[in-house]
């Protein structure tokens, strides 16, 4: 393999690796695209805002499987995406753990990442925080359970956008959306509520 090709790969990180987890938690991160298309840095602010929800999950419960994915790269784009690599990651994750729920918990891009790679077979739960999506973004989320997040003064990630997302996936399962007075994209000021919130979702005990 080249060493481009090499820093190129998806990369998981694990939070938490219990002997017999009851669930998989697969955390995604954002980052806008970079021109000649970066590999992810695990320093970049983007990755790094995924690290408290990450091991917030883990304390609430001790028995889950929490493993953040390094995307292969930044952004977006039509050769490969933030879905390719989400799958990656599940093909992987089920050789190392086995037929168990798996939970995506994504923010931005990783949100719509989640949202969209949803459809899996062993994916139970969604969680999207701040969510970029396009309004036209749909997938079958049908017996999944789905939880969308949004900041209300979030001016990179339009909260119109994800309310459209939100009501084509209503035609098919149920959507709890979640608004977030004065919550802006990169989730600082407000980080313990939608911390909170995705932690409650995922692991049904109080963030």
């Amino acid at each position: 393999m080249a060493e481009g090709d090499e820093r190129r790969t998806p990369r998981l990180v694990a939070t938490q690796q219990p002997s017999r987890p009851t669930g998989l938690v697969l955390v995604l991160h954002g980052g806008a695209a970079r021109p000649s298309r970066p590999a992810v840095s695990p320093t970049q602010l983007s990755v790094l805002r995924m690290v408290p929800i990450a091991r917030r999950i883990a304390r609430a419960d001790r028995g889950l499987a929490v493993v953040r994915l390094l995307n292969s790269t930044r952004g977006w784009d039509a050769t490969t995406t933030p879905v390719d690599d989400v799958r990656w990651a599940l093909a992987q994750l089920r050789a190392r753990y086995g037929e168990i729920p798996v939970s995506l918990v994504g923010h931005s891009l990783g949100g719509r990442a989640a949202l969209l790679a949803g459809e899996a077979d062993a994916v139970r739960t969604v969680v999207a925080l701040n969510p970029w999506v396009y309004p036209t973004d749909d997938a079958d989320l049908a017996g999944r359970r789905v939880l969308v997040v949004h900041g209300t003064d979030d001016h990179v990630a339009l909260p119109e956008r994800a309310r459209a997302v939100v009501a084509s996936l209503r035609r098919r399962t149920e959507v709890e959306y979640v608004e977030v007075p004065g919550g802006k994209h990169a989730m600082l000021r407000h980080g313990r509520t939608f911390e909170r919130a995705a932690t409650a979702f995922v692991t049904g005990t109080p963030g």
